[in-house]
C-alpha cells in the first residue's frame, strides 16, 4: 500500500449530495386539506455539501466537493459553495434537475423536521466522475451516505474507498437517513461500508443497524465493524467507541433551537475539521457537539456565510 499524507493536515475531500433545500417552518400541526401558515425559504443544502460548509467553517483550509447537480441550478450552488470556503467540484447533469428537499419544520419545543426528498442529479453521482487525482493532496476523504441509496453511487463508494486506501488516505461515512436505510437493509449497508474507517451515525441510525433499542449498546457494536464509530444524539451529545466498547460520552452544548436540519451534518463537518488538525476522536467529538448547537439556532443547514452576514445568521 503506499502511503498518503500522514499525521495533521491535508485537505478535505467529501464526496455526495447538492440540493436546493425549500426550508418551510410552522407551528403546531399541519392542517390537512387546507392552508398551515408558515414561513417558506429556498437555501442551498444537501448533506455531504453542509458537511463540507461545515468543515470549511470549522477551520479547515482546504475542503472539496465532488458532487452532481442540474444545469437549472449549477451556477447558483457553486457560487454558495466558494461563498462558504469550499472549492466546488461540480459535475452538471444535462439529463437530471438539481434535487430538492422540502423541510417541513416545526417551529415548537426542538424544532424537529421532517423531510420530503427529490434527490434528483445527486442520485446519477458514479463511478464516471471519480478519479484518483481527486485524491492528491487529500488527508481525509468523506463519503455522504445518501451515495448508498442508487445504484450509480453504491458503485462508486468501493471505488472511492479502494482508491483512499492505497494512497493511506482514511475514509469516513455518514448513513445519512435511517427511513432510506431500512429501505436498504442492514446487512447491505455493513457490507457496502467495508474499509470504511470512521462511521458517524444517528443514534436512531445506530439502533437500527444493530437491532438494539440502547445508544451505546449500538455504538459498542457497530465499533466491532468499523474501527471508530461517533454516535450523535442531539440534545443527549456523543458517543464514541472503538474495538467493541464506548470510550467516550461527549456532552451537548445547550442551544435555543429553531430548526434541527443540518445538525448532524455540522457536528460532521467540525469533528472532520478537527480531525484533520490532529484533535483525539473525543475533542473532535466535542468540536462536532459545539457546531451541532450553532446549527440548530439557524435556520438551513449551512454555517454563515464568510463573505456576508445574514439575518439569520444570530
Amino acid at each position: 500500500m503506499t502511503t498518503g499524507p500522514t499525521g495533521p493536515g491535508g485537505a478535505l475531500l467529501v464526496v455526495g449530495d447538492v440540493v436546493t433545500d425549500v426550508v418551510a417552518r410552522h407551528r403546531g400541526p399541519l392542517a390537512a386539506g387546507t392552508d398551515t401558515a408558515a414561513s417558506i425559504r429556498r437555501l442551498p443544502g444537501g448533506a455531504g455539501a453542509n458537511v463540507a460548509c461545515w468543515a470549511a467553517y470549522g477551520g479547515c483550509g482546504d475542503v472539496r466537493l465532488l458532487g452532481r447537480v442540474g444545469a437549472d441550478a449549477s451556477v447558483w450552488h457553486e457560487r454558495e459553495l466558494v461563498a462558504h470556503g469550499v472549492r466546488p467540484l461540480l459535475v452538471v447533469d444535462v439529463a437530471a434537475a438539481t434535487g430538492t428537499v422540502i423541510c417541513l419544520v416545526d417551529t415548537k419545543d426542538s424544532a424537529e423536521r421532517t423531510f420530503l426528498t427529490d434527490s434528483g442529479a445527486s442520485l446519477r453521482l458514479g463511478p464516471g466522475d471519480w478519479a484518483d487525482a481527486l485524491l492528491d493532496g487529500v488527508g481525509r476523504l468523506h463519503l455522504s451516505g445518501y451515495l448508498l441509496f442508487s445504484e450509480p453511487g453504491r458503485a462508486l463508494v468501493p471505488v472511492a474507498v479502494t482508491a483512499a486506501r492505497a494512497r493511506g488516505v482514511p475514509v469516513s461515512l455518514d448513513p445519512a437517513s435511517a427511513g432510506f436505510l431500512a429501505g436498504l437493509g442492514v446487512e447491505r449497508f455493513l457490507s457496502l461500508v467495508e474499509g470504511v474507517d470512521v462511521l458517524l451515525p444517528s443514534r436512531d441510525e445506530a439502533c437500527l443497524l444493530t437491532g438494539l433499542p440502547d445508544a451505546s449498546d449500538a455504538a459498542a457494536k457497530l465499533s466491532r465493524h468499523v474501527p471508530l464509530v461517533v454516535v450523535k444524539q442531539g440534545a443527549d451529545g456523543a458517543l464514541v467507541a472503538r474495538s467493541g466498547a464506548v470510550g467516550a460520552r461527549i456532552a451537548a452544548v445547550r442551544a435555543s433551537p429553531r430548526d434541527s436540519t443540518g445538525a448532524g451534518d455540522a457536528f460532521t463537518g467540525a469533528f472532520l475539521a478537527a480531525l484533520l488538525t490532529g484533535a483525539e476522536p473525543g475533542e473532535a467529538a466535542a468540536a462536532g457537539c459545539r457546531a451541532g448547537a450553532r446549527a440548530v439556532e439557524r435556520v438551513g443547514g449551512r454555517p454563515p456565510r464568510s463573505d456576508r452576514r445574514r439575518p439569520d445568521d444570530g
